[in-house]
């Protein structure tokens, strides 16, 4: 590296890229020379995104819980490389569903520790045995949750486990005995980087005491590309698939649920055939600033299904808040019934709908069930393949999928207001009074 005047021109072209927005970044780095680009790529902890960056205190644990492309391979490899370059002869433990995983992502991978080891410090990857070398003696070895086993004896001062939520059978007993093996040096540390699933290891991991957890999103990065971002967006917003790989949100399926995330994912299309009928369901809350007022709209397609166009619902309005709310969504969809449940409230809420709107079609309905029981014929309908979601509707299909056939209600908040706008909406649209016996409409 050339200095002049005792002044370090690569460095002070790096200190002027890092203050460029990402995407002139990106422009100036394709003229870099090839010492330039090294440079720039090791003053990792000046351009990493907050949420590849350690935290500070004293955990044991860091968890990054996070959607694709967010860089939780690469800041794995980037901490697991600086403390092996800062402890000659350090024990390290790489950890991952399969042998080949590890090789493919962790060692060799694009933002594996191969492609980031400085030049000046080139690592030895010796595959036959499963272990990286550097040249100050550290060495980090690899390991799979298929064979468990192989944990018993080792003895680590630090492990990286990449993808906990795929690591199937063996993983539990895998991350059981690689904590019994991190007993080398004063401040034994695990990093887990991983897309969340809902696994039992995934569950305790995330509860262990004194976990520090970093959640990000695919969009939390700001060196993707902006038209990647934008695609995947697009095509996967609102999704279980989407929230799961892109947002890193960890969605579990209730135990005896009416509606599962699978069938309900298989119940989603783009487009809706004309409508016939188009009727708005609402739960109208017990009080103010209490539960949300749900508001679904639903239409009868001209083939005879189903299909959810709308949750308009609103949390903490006020009664003349949300009748706003119940009639911009019927104008909206041009809807010919407006159908509430007047437990709560009686004919207040028929007169507080009306004051928004004199034209409403409204007619009010009485539960004498519960919210599951009235919701179990109409989640026989999606069975059915006869109601479809036209788009994503996140917090309303978490409530969907937290009711329980019996009685039960596992999901967000105190109660599925949401879930219950929709079956009434649907039992007035498909059902009618045939599949209501307990429905008594006014």
């Amino acid at each position: 590296m050339t200095r002049r005047g005792g002044v370090d021109p690569t460095a002070e072209i790096v200190d002027r890229l890092l203050a460029l927005p990402p995407r002139d970044r990106l422009a100036a780095i394709r003229v870099m020379t090839p010492a330039q680009r090294r440079e720039f790529r090791d003053r990792w902890a000046a351009w990493a995104h907050d949420g590849q960056l350690a935290p500070p205190g004293d955990w044991r644990v860091w968890l990054i819980r996070a959607g694709r492309g967010f860089g939780k391979t690469r800041a794995g490899a980037e901490w697991l490389g600086a403390l092996a370059r800062a402890t000659p002869d350090g024990r390290f433990a790489l950890v991952g569903a399969t042998v080949d995983d590890v090789r493919r992502v962790m060692i060799e991978g694009p933002s594996g520790l191969i492609a980031l080891a400085r030049e000046h410090e080139p690592l030895d990857w010796q595959a036959s045995a499963g272990v990286v070398r550097w040249p100050n003696g550290a060495r980090a070895t690899l390991y799979a949750a298929t064979a468990p086993e192989k944990l018993r004896g080792p003895e680590h001062h630090h492990a990286w486990c990449d993808e906990l939520g795929k690591w199937g059978r063996g993983g539990e007993a895998a991350w059981d005995n690689l904590m019994l093996t991190m007993r080398l040096g004063a401040r034994p540390r695990v990093l887990v980087t991983t897309t969340p699933r809902p696994t039992r290891l995934m569950r305790r991991v995330m509860a262990l005491p004194g976990v520090v957890e970093t959640h990000g999103r695919t969009a939390d990065n700001p060196h993707l590309p902006a038209s990647f971002v934008a695609a995947m967006a697009e095509t996967y917003a609102g999704t279980m698939l989407g929230r799961q790989e892109l947002e890193g949100e960890l969605i579990d399926e209730v135990a005896g649920a009416l509606w599962t995330r699978g069938l309900i994912e298989a119940r989603r299309v783009r487009v809706v055939p004309d409508a016939v009928r188009v009727v708005v369901g609402v739960d109208p809350p017990a009080g103010v600033g209490g539960d949300a007022c749900g508001v679904v709209a639903v239409a009868l397609g001209g083939d005879g299904r189903g299909y959810v166009l709308e949750d308009a619902s609103v949390v903490g309005a006020t009664p003349e808040g949300w009748a706003r709310a119940v009639a911009a969504c019927a104008a909206r969809r041009g809807a010919d019934r407006v159908v509430a449940e007047k437990n709560q409230g009686g004919e207040m809420v028929r007169t507080t709908l009306l004051a928004a709107d004199a034209a409403l079609p409204v007619r009010l309905v009485h539960a004498s069930r519960g919210k599951a029981a009235r919701a179990e014929p109409v989640a026989a309908l999606y069975e059915a393949g006869k109601v479809w979601h036209a788009g994503a509707f996140p917090a309303l299909e978490d409530e969907l999928c937290g009711l329980q056939a019996g009685g039960g209600y596992e999901g967000p908040g105190r109660s599925p207001d949401r879930a219950d706008a929709l079956v009434w909406a649907l039992t007035e649209l498909m059902l009618g009074r045939r599949g209501a016996a307990a429905i008594r409409g006014l």
